[in-house]
């Protein structure tokens, strides 16, 4: 067979799974039949099948869990990068349950290329660095590395840090953030964060990267998010200019 008759086998393939995801055959985060028994139903064989399943993962419309198998993406989150709420409260928000799971908490300076991208005086400057897993329903979703300024947030690692670290701020210290800049692009995922997201090393990934500032503009917290690529929607409301 040529390479055009496979391609367009694939693509065939791909189409009447798609088909069968839009009528809801199969359930959000539903299990897909196992691999043979999909490539007896069309006829293919299972490379044929896997770039017709490797198609709809890009599309964000199925996921693999490993050594399980295809499942159903469920819905998006999404995500308002324009308003300052903690991703506990936005995920509640949409009928969704979320969990915060700490991975690691460590006080240690800051470094030369934090304390340069942050703005800070010293790259002595004392930090709180946070590695924390956030789950949707029951799935990994996102990969989060927060360092906070020591000084903003006093004894921050005596605190339950398997929570929303927004009302943790507000309620405990007081704290509020007045502003952010943030960066949002594609990446990709190494080895470690592909295994706590439950993907292969090396998979595509959407990166957001935001630096808070503090009630008096100043710098008080960088981070890091590395989230699943069918898992977010980034949705922005804006009003035009009355003429």
């Amino acid at each position: 067979m040529s390479f055009e008759a496979v391609q367009s086998q694939f693509l065939r393939i791909r189409d009447q799974l798609a088909n069968d995801l839009a009528q809801g055959v199969l359930a959000p985060q539903g299990k897909l039949p196992v691999e043979r028994e999909l490539a007896e139903r069309f006829g293919c064989t299972r490379v044929t099948l896997r770039q017709a399943l490797q198609q709809l993962e890009v599309e964000g419309r199925i996921y693999r869990k490993n050594r399980s198998g295809w499942y159903v993406s469920p819905p998006r989150i999404r995500y308002d990068p324009t308003r300052i709420s903690g991703f506990m409260e936005y995920v509640s928000a949409q009928g969704r349950t979320p969990l915060t799971e700490c991975l690691h908490a460590e006080q240690r300076p800051a470094g030369n290329w934090l304390a340069a991208r942050m703005g800070l005086a010293s790259a002595d400057e004392p930090m709180f660095f946070l590695q924390r897993r956030r789950w949707v329903d029951g799935r990994p979703v996102l990969l989060e590395l927060n360092a906070l300024v020591a000084s903003w947030c006093p004894d921050l690692l005596q605190a339950d840090l398997n929570t929303s670290l927004t009302t943790l701020l507000r309620e405990r210290f007081g704290r509020v953030q007045s502003r952010c800049e943030l960066t949002m692009h594609p990446g990709t995922v190494n080895e470690e964060q592909a295994e706590l997201l439950q993907l292969t090393a090396g998979s595509s990934s959407f990166y957001l990267e935001r630096l808070n500032f503090g009630e008096d503009d100043q710098p008080v917290e960088f981070d890091q998010e590395f989230w699943r690529p069918d898992s977010l929607a980034v949705v922005v409301s804006t009003k035009y200019p009355s003429p």
